[in-house]
């Protein structure tokens, strides 16, 4: 059984940045979903295992950032120009595909989800 812990959230305002952090050990591609009140869980971002290969949603292209350090099973988010939009529980997961897939179905292990808000 994989355990997955986040750590990172907060409030901030908008324009602000935050880094979203997921320790997690095992060779899985690990994704970012997140989930606002009233809303389905949507993807955020993606990594593949080695890490060469990631997969972005629209909404966030160029403002937020994946990335992993594998010597110290942590999987990382950095969230930059937040929007008021960005708030919701952001949960991480992890799938053995090891492929950066967008679909939560492809992934096996998820988080308890850490929140984030950004005041407008």
């Amino acid at each position: 059984q994989v355990q997955l812990v986040e750590s990172g959230g907060g409030l901030v305002q908008a324009g602000g940045s935050l880094r979203l952090s997921c320790a997690a050990s095992g060779r899985y591609a690990m994704g970012w979903f997140r989930q606002a009140p009233g809303k389905e869980r949507e993807f955020v971002a993606a990594i593949s295992w080695t890490g060469s290969s990631t997969n972005y949603a629209d909404s966030v292209k160029g403002r937020f950032t994946i990335s992993r350090d594998n010597a110290k099973n942590t999987m990382y988010l950095q969230m930059n120009s937040l929007k008021a939009e960005d708030t919701a529980v952001y949960y991480c997961a992890a799938g053995e595909s090891r492929a950066p897939h967008s679909s939560a179905v492809r992934y096996d292990y998820w988080g308890q989800g850490t929140q984030v808000t950004v005041s407008s």
